[in-house]
């Protein structure tokens, strides 16, 4: 990267330095313009000064800006909970907290990296920072994940994916009275245009989304479903009952209140991968993987009260 002169002006009296050289270089955030301080690649008047220094008028102020190390993920003794393991596949019980793979501000404690310490060796197929995941979880979601060991499974388990061979069953708790016993919903799933962290089912455009529901047990203000899924969208089954009125229970980025009146707070979504269903990638064999709901979770919907 080319080196940068940055000349002060009376207006940049008294400013931090790495304040300046921020205002000047918006591209890089400030904590990795202190960095280069650190490392005296920022020089005032052919010196190095510490990220507090005073800005005065005509001072003179080189910065040789470095790349970033390239981000990869590491092994980490995490355990886990392995359900199905064979020479070309594992599924795994992800718990609820955990992030499946290193990404932008998340560089450990992940599957990913747990997966390297115990495994050593996954499928390339999704880069550095992906080994082996071939399709993900939500943070706060818990439940059944297949990680590819090879190049050649992840391809085929892909392939499965792509073209909806794959079963998924989830259980989630949701708000409210589910009115029918079932239902399908089908509604394209696009990025919220007033609020990017969301995914909206209500702008009639988007990607093609199908999930099916049925109702399993009925709770005051609450109802128990199994929930089947087609298509894997981003944040699908919450967009999904969001958009119908019944969020997932601990979901408030989609409409679930922070808070019960007569229940603790959850701290992850009432959403659990419960069962999958797939071909095995050499032998072709169906295999069936399930992860019982959560102890925290159980414990949480036996304190609801039946329904009124």
């Amino acid at each position: 990267m080319k080196r940068v002169q940055i000349l002060t002006e009376p207006p940049d009296r008294g400013k931090r330095l790495d304040r300046l050289v921020h205002e000047r270089l918006p591209e890089f955030s400030r904590s990795r313009i202190q960095q280069w301080i650190r490392e005296g690649r920022v020089q005032v008047n052919g010196a190095s000064e510490p990220a507090r220094y005073a800005i005065r008028v005509g001072d003179s102020i080189q910065v040789e800006p470095s790349e970033p190390p390239p981000l990869r993920a590491t092994p980490e003794a995490i355990p886990l909970r392995v359900l199905y393991e064979d020479d070309d596949l594992v599924a795994l019980d992800k718990p609820a907290g955990m992030v499946v793979h290193v990404g932008a501000g998340v560089r450990s404690g992940t599957v990913v990296n747990a997966l390297l310490d115990r495994f050593g060796s996954l499928s390339a197929t999704g880069g550095p920072l992906r080994p082996g995941i071939v399709h993900r979880l939500d943070r706060f979601t818990s439940g059944v994940l297949l990680v590819a060991k090879n190049d050649a499974a992840h391809h085929a388990l892909a392939a499965q994916f792509s073209s909806r061979q794959i079963e998924k069953v989830y259980l989630t708790l949701v708000h409210g009275n589910v009115k029918n016993e079932s239902g399908r919903i089908e509604r394209p799933i696009a990025r919220d245009p007033r609020q990017r962290v969301r995914m909206t089912a209500r702008l009639n455009r988007g990607r093609a989304a199908t999930s099916e529901y049925r109702v399993l047990e009925r709770f005051d203000r609450f109802t128990l479903l199994e929930v089947r899924i087609a298509t894997g969208r981003t944040h699908q089954i919450r967009v999904h009952l969001s958009s119908i009125g019944h969020p997932v229970a601990g979901d408030t980025l989609y409409g679930a209140p922070a808070k019960s009146e007569a229940q603790p707070s959850l701290g992850r979504y009432f959403l659990h991968a419960q069962r999958i269903r797939f071909r095995q990638p050499s032998t072709g064999q169906q295999i069936v993987v399930e992860a019982p709901l959560p102890a925290e979770l159980q414990s949480w919907m036996a304190g609801l009260p039946p329904p009124q």
